[in-house]
């Protein structure tokens, strides 16, 4: 497989996984923001407890 076939290949799988997105609903909108915030809150979370544990020990 040379070079072109391998862009052409990419290209074209890349437009077929364009064709098959949407646009979410704001209830899709709104839940990702709800689940991602949340991951960022536990991981800062546990970021602070582990400086806190590292300064205490």
């Amino acid at each position: 497989m040379n070079v072109g076939e391998k862009v052409r290949k990419m290209f074209s799988e890349a437009r077929r996984i364009i064709v098959l997105t949407r646009k979410p609903k704001k209830s899709e909108f709104n839940e990702t923001i709800k689940v991602t915030g949340a991951g960022i809150l536990i991981m800062g979370f546990i970021g602070f407890v582990v400086l806190l544990l590292s300064r205490i020990l």
